[in-house]
């Protein structure tokens, strides 16, 4: 994902930050990794390999164990977050098709954030809210019995609100491969 104008400083000073406040030692790498997405919301690619080099430890290293822990995000969080339940009950009442329909609404996949950082898809284990399947977080609230018809309307209701001033353009002067 293309990083946005100004990211690539922000990243910049907030490894430094954090690496510098901290001892280099691997026991201190998972905080760290903490600290690092707690100030940017994600770990980008960018930050990672800074890690790594600060660090001395091989940047495929801390991509493992980023990937292992599913506390940790490698993409950023959209400005709307949608969460869809694939608990056994949202699964056996179509968790799957709710799924698939926000997929195909936001043109990203599970695990993804749009290009334009206007949405991020994902899944969770469970919501608690087990007789309102299929459900769906959407920025925090809850929405129940969601059908692909109720994913059009919680999309148009995200779009409504939808402006070209409210979400920053990636920066053409960053390459693709950048995070």
């Amino acid at each position: 994902m293309q990083l946005l104008e100004g990211e690539k400083e922000e990243i910049l000073a907030c490894v430094k930050d954090v690496l510098g406040g901290n001892s280099k030692t691997q026991e201190n790498l998972i905080p760290i990794l903490q600290q690092v997405q707690k100030k940017l919301g994600y770990l980008p690619t960018m930050a990672i390999e800074k890690i790594a080099e600060g660090m001395d430890v091989p940047a495929v290293d801390i991509y493992g164990l980023a990937t292992f822990y599913n506390q940790f995000r490698l993409n950023p969080p959209g400005k709307h977050e949608v969460k869809v339940c694939m608990g056994t009950a949202c699964y056996m009442a179509g968790g799957d098709i709710t799924l698939e329909s926000f997929q195909r609404r936001m043109e990203i996949d599970e695990g993804e954030t749009s290009q334009d950082r206007y949405y991020s898809l994902g899944r969770v284990a469970c919501v608690g809210c087990c007789t309102l399947a299929p459900v769906a977080v959407v920025d925090d609230q809850v929405e129940g019995k969601v059908t692909p018809t109720r994913v059009d309307g919680l999309m148009l209701a995200l779009e409504e609100g939808r402006d070209d001033n409210s979400s920053q353009q990636p920066d053409s002067s960053e390459g693709d491969n950048n995070e």
